[in-house]
């Protein structure tokens, strides 16, 4: 029953911009755990940043705080991820995923590519 769709991902070049979104549905959005996890070519799962719904913490890995941004429209159970100043390392699938207790990955979107290169 629960879907997460992303989107926005695309081909940009370092110190780019993109906005990714994520559609949510099949759950009551509110009170989960949302993240923004990515997998570069070659190398394993890198979480990026995390929001609880419940109450709009927000949480950022160091390599990316201060460039990526998460945010929620709660109405219409979307996820974003903002990401500024991307630099050609972050070329990765960009997941969405959810948690219903915060201690696991419970579901997972299909993944929206995004590449950086010159």
């Amino acid at each position: 029953q629960v879907q997460l769709v992303e989107s926005g991902g695309g081909l940009v070049q370092p110190g780019g911009s993109l906005r990714l979104s994520c559609a949510a549905s099949g759950f009551t959005f509110s009170g989960n755990w949302m993240y923004w996890v990515r997998q570069a070519p070659g190398k394993g799962l890198e979480w990026v940043s995390a929001m609880y719904t419940g109450g709009y913490n927000t949480y950022y890995a160091d390599s990316v705080k201060g460039r990526f941004a998460i945010s929620t429209e709660s109405s219409k159970s979307a996820l974003f991820l903002q990401i500024n100043s991307l630099k050609t390392e972050e070329t990765a699938l960009y997941y969405c995923a959810r948690s219903g207790n915060g201690y696991q990955y419970d579901d997972w979107g299909q993944g929206t590519q995004v590449t950086v290169s010159s």
